[in-house]
């Protein structure tokens, strides 16, 4: 049978490293010496190596086993640690994970900020996040895979689904500085962009199946979501609309331009919280929807656009 070291041998063995000695690690542990290093002989032992040299010095070196071994001694009581804060979190109600879906609606910046607060005040809870079109982000509220979803318009009709208004987003027509409608330099009409590609972003779940937002064309490309939609544009292989907040450097910095189309529905979209009826969401997933809601008020500017179409 192989030998089983245990969790508090490598606790003793962590903390004669720590403490640089068998009499300081005793004193630690609230142990005698003779216990400590009876316990460090027996996970020798069991190992089948020497972790510390036994020399003349009076401060224990570790060996090359003993240096290599140490690494995972503190990974496995790490792992120990953080499994007693989850299992105590969970008996105070504290959601194992969170389950999230995310639509482009929501500012990029924002939602980093936001799940970056979030791992730093519930290193217990895992995170699972869906990023798509607003038909995706239901979709997953809908059938219990995300406990809470941000995005744009949630009028569904679908008495499933509790929505709160936590924000807003604006979309704006650009082109490449080299394309045909970022080359004429003046406000463009209907006309100018009949014949030329529009890339559109198209819904995968089928939830908002023959909804089109901002398309003007009589071309199109469709795709799955806005950072190909942002490559192809930047690559000059049509236009569209992109959420303010993605293509401001870009316009700023001249990679992209600003198309003057009045035709084109540049107004605030509302950012919706959205999450089942049936399924409230926990702490975790309820301190997540304040903070994107009350970063989405300090933003104080247009952020991210719509979901679909444009």
């Amino acid at each position: 049978m192989q030998p089983h070291p245990t969790l508090d041998q490598f606790q003793v063995f962590l903390t004669v490293v720590e403490k640089g000695s068998f009499s300081a690690a005793s004193r630690a542990l609230n142990r005698t010496q003779s216990v400590v290093s009876y316990t460090i002989a027996n996970l020798e032992a069991q190992l089948g190596v020497a972790l510390f040299c036994r020399s003349a010095t009076k401060r224990p070196q570790l060996t090359e086993a003993g240096r290599s071994i140490l690494e995972d001694a503190r990974r496995l009581l790490g792992d120990l640690d953080l499994m007693r804060a989850r299992v105590k979190a969970l008996n105070n109600g504290l959601e194992g994970e969170v389950r999230i879906a995310i639509s482009s609606a929501v500012p990029s910046d924002i939602v980093v900020d936001v799940l970056r607060a979030f791992r730093n005040r519930y290193p217990t809870v895992s995170l699972n996040v869906t990023v798509g079109t607003l038909g995706i982000v239901m979709d997953a509220v809908i059938n219990g895979r995300a406990a809470v979803g941000f995005g744009g318009s949630m009028a569904t009709g679908n008495n499933q689904i509790v929505s709160e208004r936590i924000g807003h987003s604006a979309m704006i027509p650009v082109a490449a500085p080299d394309h045909p409608l970022g080359m004429l330099g003046r406000t463009i009409s209907f006309a100018d962009v009949r014949d030329e590609t529009q890339l559109v972003v198209y819904d995968a779940s089928g939830l908002t199946k023959g909804r089109d937002f901002n398309v003007f064309s009589l071309k199109t490309w469709r795709v799955s979501d806005n950072a190909t939609k942002h490559l192809f544009i930047r690559g000059g292989l049509g236009w569209g609309g992109l959420p303010a907040s993605l293509v401001k450097d870009d316009i700023a910095n001249g990679r992209l331009v600003r198309l003057e189309f009045p035709a084109f529905d540049q107004g605030e979209y509302p950012i919706y919280a959205i999450h089942n009826a049936a399924n409230p969401p926990g702490p975790a997933a309820r301190w997540l929807t304040a903070e994107v809601r009350a970063r989405l008020s300090r933003e104080g500017k247009p952020a991210e656009g719509a979901s679909t179409g444009a």
